[in-house]
């Protein structure tokens, strides 16, 4: 929390060493009224730093690599043919191949077992691994992840 402060006291907002980036908004003196207040500014909007590349982020639940046309499979999936056949092929997420497992391993950057979730949320047991009680010191973004 310092480093984000200094790095908006300082100018060097936004702070990109941390995610997520935290919004930023210069207030001076808020009194009862307008007259006994400092002039505040608008929150700065955050922005892709100069030169970014342009990210799509494709997520589809309960589908395996086997079922896209794509990857060879029955069901017809144009947008992801067309993709593909524009050379964007990504096939190494090492799915879990279910549902809530996937989810927790891809929120939380970290093995589905780590993180509690070994079986979908609703088979649960009391287990170690398996009692899909994902702790907030296992998420990047502890403030964020148990809303």
């Amino acid at each position: 929390m310092l480093e984000r402060l200094y790095a908006q006291e300082t100018g060097n907002w936004p702070d990109r060493t941390s995610l997520p980036i935290e919004p930023y908004q210069k207030v001076g003196k808020v009194a009862p009224t307008i007259k006994g207040s400092d002039p505040i500014e608008w929150p700065k909007e955050i922005g892709a730093p100069e030169g970014a590349p342009n990210v799509l982020l494709i997520m589809i639940d309960d589908v395996g690599f086997g079922a896209s046309s794509t990857f060879g499979g029955p069901i017809p999936t144009p947008n992801f043919d067309e993709l593909a056949k524009n050379g964007l092929k990504y096939n190494r997420f090492h799915t879990t191949a279910v549902c809530s497992p996937s989810r927790a391993a891809l929120i939380t950057g970290r093995n589905h077992h780590t993180v509690a979730t070994g079986i979908i949320m609703e088979f649960s047991t009391p287990y170690p691994g398996y009692n899909s009680l994902v702790l907030s010191d296992c998420c990047n973004d502890r403030k964020n992840f148990n809303r």
